[in-house]
């Protein structure tokens, strides 16, 4: 007799299992696809489009997009959704169970930056540093800040409040914030985990700052990267 499935709206199966009753094993069930958490963490900071993915992930094919953001939704990860008029747009957007996996994407992050091997002057996406920020945050170095902090840059931007306790971070006009930086991500990543002095990157025209400056130098002195890890 041909078993009956155990619900309609079960997910069809990945191409690839593990066959491991483990979390971790299922995990990569879902996940473990080349791109497919980099998509994820694209998406972590709100919806986009599939140009905008696109444009984040600049090593991926569009049919590979394609597959990734299939496989995801299936796995009832993400779902589509058109954007009401005058957008009209269909974008991505992660569920609520999709959301929970930020703490992963973070956890990850910070144990593979212990990594001697690992190149923080590389490029480095909106969201991507985004959340670094929110991952890297240390408290004790933001002891007394309260600040509100915007970033510009050419097709996205950012409104973070910074407090003692937290760093909170959202898409949208940075209008009104205390320091505006603006320029390309990978040139703020210089700034913040390579030291470069802002003066500097201002000079070479890669990154301004709007605003207040020394709430903007007392903005980027709370993030560090972790040490690496011993060989």
């Amino acid at each position: 007799m041909k078993l009956q499935k155990v619900t309609d709206s079960a997910p069809a199966a990945p191409k690839r299992r593990y066959d491991d009753a483990c979390g971790t094993a299922h995990a990569l069930d879902l996940v473990g696809e080349r791109w497919a958490l980099l998509v994820m963490r694209e998406l972590m900071l709100g919806p986009k489009r599939f140009s905008d993915l696109r444009a984040d992930l600049p090593g991926i094919s569009a049919n590979v997009l394609t597959q990734r953001l299939e496989g995801l939704e299936e796995s009832r990860l993400l779902v589509r959704r058109r954007l009401p008029p005058p957008a009209n747009a269909q974008v991505y957007e992660l569920t609520p169970w999709g959301y929970e996996a930020e703490p992963i994407v973070q956890t990850l992050g910070r144990w593979a930056a212990r990594s001697p091997a690992h190149d923080p002057t590389l490029p480095i996406s909106a969201s991507s540093i985004m959340l670094s920020f929110r991952t890297m945050y240390d408290r004790e170095r933001a002891r007394g800040l309260g600040a509100t902090i915007g970033f510009r840059f050419a097709t996205d931007s950012f409104l973070a409040t910074a407090g003692e306790d937290e760093l909170k971070v959202v898409r949208g006009d940075p209008a009104g914030a205390d320091a505006v930086f603006v320029g390309e991500p990978t040139a703020l990543a210089a700034a913040v985990y390579g030291k470069q002095p802002l003066p500097d990157l201002a000079a070479s025209g890669a990154l301004a700052v709007e605003g207040d400056i020394a709430a903007a130098e007392r903005f980027i002195s709370i993030f560090e990267l972790p040490p690496k890890a011993s060989v």
